[in-house]
């Protein structure tokens, strides 16, 4: 099947292997984690960085592998219980930030036919996340 917007088939990759608990060796205190979540949020971070972080530092220098797994909920869901969750939803947001970066682009670059199929198509994925 092929991409949406380009010419090129869609690449596979490997999953990762499901798992119904955390390995031995992350064993930080669910509590721990959502804190230093909410830390990471407070600190400006978004869901995916807090993720990439915990993944990366971890918490009390223990690497959580996957916070949903550690804790039962999603790092969104850790963050909108605690009242920490961003008003835009991240891939909504980036897109928007895109979409004003290559608006921007426009202006000064009238000509750039590709560009302004970019645009467009930036803008289309932006109409169509809206409804969800």
């Amino acid at each position: 099947m092929a991409r949406m917007h380009s010419r090129r088939r869609g690449s596979s990759g490997s999953d990762r292997p499901t798992a119904d608990e955390p390995p031995e060796w992350s064993d930080v205190d669910a509590e721990a984690i959502e804190e230093r979540v909410v830390e990471l949020a407070e600190e400006g971070h978004d869901p995916s960085q807090i993720g990439l972080k915990l993944r990366d530092e971890g918490v009390q220098g223990t690497p959580i592998p996957d916070v949903k797994l550690a804790t039962g909920r999603k790092v969104t869901g850790i963050l909108e219980a605690h009242d920490a969750a961003p008003d835009l939803p991240e891939d909504l947001r980036n897109l928007m930030e895109r979409a004003v970066r290559l608006r921007d682009h426009m202006d000064e670059n009238p000509g750039d036919a590709q560009n302004k199929r970019a645009l467009q198509n930036t803008e289309s994925k932006i109409r169509r996340l809206v409804d969800y």
